[in-house]
């Protein structure tokens, strides 16, 4: 099995993990409701995507 020759320095540790943070979420202003949304997704407090009804919503 291979083993390194030298360790990994906390540089290039951090480095290489530069690229795995999180990143946020990006959401829209349903333009029915004015409720915040992600895109590309049916709105959940109003129901409509596209200016579609899509969902049923119970009051």
């Amino acid at each position: 099995m291979p083993v390194p020759k030298k360790k990994t320095s906390k540089s290039k540790r951090n480095m290489r993990r530069s690229h795995d943070s999180l990143t946020a979420k990006y959401s829209i202003v349903c333009p029915n409701c004015g409720e915040r949304q992600l895109r590309h997704r049916a709105c959940l407090s109003c129901g409509e995507y596209r200016g579609r009804k899509v969902i049923e919503i119970s009051e």
